[in-house]
């Protein structure tokens, strides 16, 4: 009875503790955009991974993605974004509402884990899991458990500098990293022009 009670517990230890990472940046400013993403990968209070690639690029490198939550839900959703570009032809505003179509009603996708925040050189949205697709109204948009903190670094940085938008997101992230504690300094960057 105590084994079978022990591994009870371990079992509910290990439900509630969430894979928690990720501060994702995107910053759009004089034609060009750049989207940002930290490395690390936390468990609990266990770094797992500092050096995680959380951006990718797609269709024929026209539209950059980034995602916060789980690993394997946000490759589920890549592939799932990815069919939805080939059916529209690249269409980002008609994908990611499709997509998020497809995330309320499907019964697998309605149980992932993750946020997607995708880019074109027109348009950037987030895409939830309750199939909520959000244009910023700022040319800023941020996901992930230090978004808040890189959102509003950039947002000021935005309003008060002539920083490009390069420079604009490495500056953030750099707050963000050193506010948010999922969050890293080991950063990728992806830039559309």
């Amino acid at each position: 009875m105590a084994l079978r009670f022990l591994r009870y517990t371990e079992a509910s230890i290990i439900m509630q503790q969430r894979i928690r990472s990720t501060t994702v940046l995107c910053v759009r400013r004089d034609g060009k955009v750049v989207m940002a993403a930290d490395g690390q990968v936390t468990l609990g209070h266990e770094v797992l991974k500092a050096t995680a690639r959380k951006l990718r690029r797609l269709y024929n490198d026209k539209i950059v993605a980034g995602f916060a939550g789980s690993t394997a839900d946000a490759f589920s959703l890549f592939a799932r974004f990815e069919a939805k570009l080939e059916q529209f032809n690249g269409n980002l505003p008609r994908s990611v509402v499709e997509l998020a179509k497809d995330w309320r009603t499907d019964k697998i996708l309605r149980h992932l884990e993750a946020l997607l925040l995708v880019a074109d050189v027109a348009n950037t949205f987030i895409v939830s899991g309750n199939g909520d697709v959000i244009e910023p109204d700022e040319n800023v948009a941020a996901i992930g458990s230090g978004g808040p903190f890189a959102h509003s670094a950039a947002t000021a940085l935005m309003r008060h500098t002539k920083l490009t938008a390069r420079q604009i997101t490495e500056e953030s992230m750099k707050i963000a990293g050193k506010t948010c504690i999922y969050t890293n300094d080991n950063v990728t960057y992806e830039e559309l022009a």
